[in-house]
């Protein structure tokens, strides 16, 4: 599912129109981004949980050339699934 998909199937779920479905979607996407960008954590009870990852500097290697590159410091969200639905896709 796509991000598109979900506004219509929450358009047609709850009887709104695109246009009202598609701000909700943005709204809560927005709301988590701006979580993230803070370095805070958000839990969805039954879902999982986002948080921010550090990751320190390293050397790495260029694909192509195999020349060794400074690879620099770096944050990454990372999502971590939830028990309750782990266990709804594993059975």
């Amino acid at each position: 599912m796509n991000k598109s998909e979900l506004i219509e199937a929450l358009s047609l779920e709850k009887d709104l129109t695109y246009k009202r479905a598609e701000e909700i979607v943005n709204l809560m996407f927005d709301s988590m981004t701006q979580e993230l960008v803070k370095g805070g954590r958000i839990e969805i009870r039954g879902f999982g949980s986002f948080v921010v990852k550090d990751y320190k500097s390293y050397t790495g290697r260029n694909p192509k050339t195999g020349e060794a590159i400074q690879v620099k410091t770096k944050k990454l969200p990372f999502f971590k699934v939830g028990k309750e639905l782990r266990e709804r896709v594993d059975n």
